[in-house]
């Protein structure tokens, strides 16, 4: 029998679950799940490994779990006791998620810093120009690229798609060297581009709302682990398990 812990802001529930095959999330749940009496922004419902239980996301990617008639909520990540070791069900269901998410964007939406020689490892770093520590984290990219660590940036303007850091990076996104514009743009300098990619902006922007974003830079690790605030080059190598 296996044991499924669910941590409930802060505390600890336990409940002893044996393995059993989960029904799909009841017809009609979504429209029971309200707020002071205003429907919640439901992104989608999935039956969890606890029977009984349903994972809930919403647009702004907070999770949290309900019973199949919406009645009890319990907020927290659910937690499986599994071969003496705990495994968080929650955070590996968001990883997986956002592995699945950045998969999907081509490289010609990505402004993107090759290292010259192997790959080693690939990030991504939803950025805004405007951000002092995103700055402080590009000026890492050429040191991060001499140890094989491909560096790929999606826009994320924290004030919102229609601040001035929004038309600057849709500025960048257009033009014909792009990973220059950036790096120029990280310096201050004005985007020498007039195209204006805000499409493109907006939907990166979107992306990384769902995602569970709320400020940059905010790295996105192989293994869709997301890593917020800047990291120094040294520090991410080796959490991607490279020698320095």
């Amino acid at each position: 029998m296996s044991r499924v812990v669910l941590s409930v802001m802060g505390g600890a529930l336990a409940l002893l679950v044996a393995p059993l095959s989960v029904a799909a999330p009841p017809e009609g749940l979504a429209d029971k799940l309200t707020h002071n009496g205003q429907p919640m922004p439901v992104a989608s419902i999935e039956e969890s490994p606890l029977p009984g239980l349903y994972e809930v996301r919403l647009k702004g990617g907070d999770t949290f779990y309900t019973d199949a008639d919406g009645e009890y909520m319990v907020v927290g990540d659910l937690y499986r006791n599994h071969d003496g070791r705990m495994v968080n069900l929650t955070q590996r269901a968001a990883n997986e998620r956002r592995q699945a998410r950045l998969a999907a964007i081509p490289e010609e939406e990505r402004v993107i810093y090759k290292p010259a020689g192997e790959v080693k490892a690939r990030i991504t770093v939803f950025t805004d120009t405007s951000c002092p520590y995103c700055q402080k984290l590009h000026e890492d990219v050429p040191r991060l690229n001499r140890m094989g660590i491909e560096v790929d940036y999606l826009a994320f303007p924290r004030a919102g798609v229609d601040s001035k850091a929004a038309r600057v990076m849709s500025q960048v996104w257009c033009a014909d060297n792009a990973s220059e514009a950036l790096t120029a743009a990280m310096r201050g300098d004005a985007p020498k581009s007039t195209a204006q990619c805000e499409a493109a902006v907006a939907e990166q922007h979107a992306l990384g709302m769902e995602l569970g974003i709320r400020g940059t830079p905010a790295i996105m690790l192989p293994d869709g682990r997301m890593v917020p605030g800047y990291v120094p080059a040294e520090r991410l190598a080796s959490m991607l398990g490279i020698q320095p």
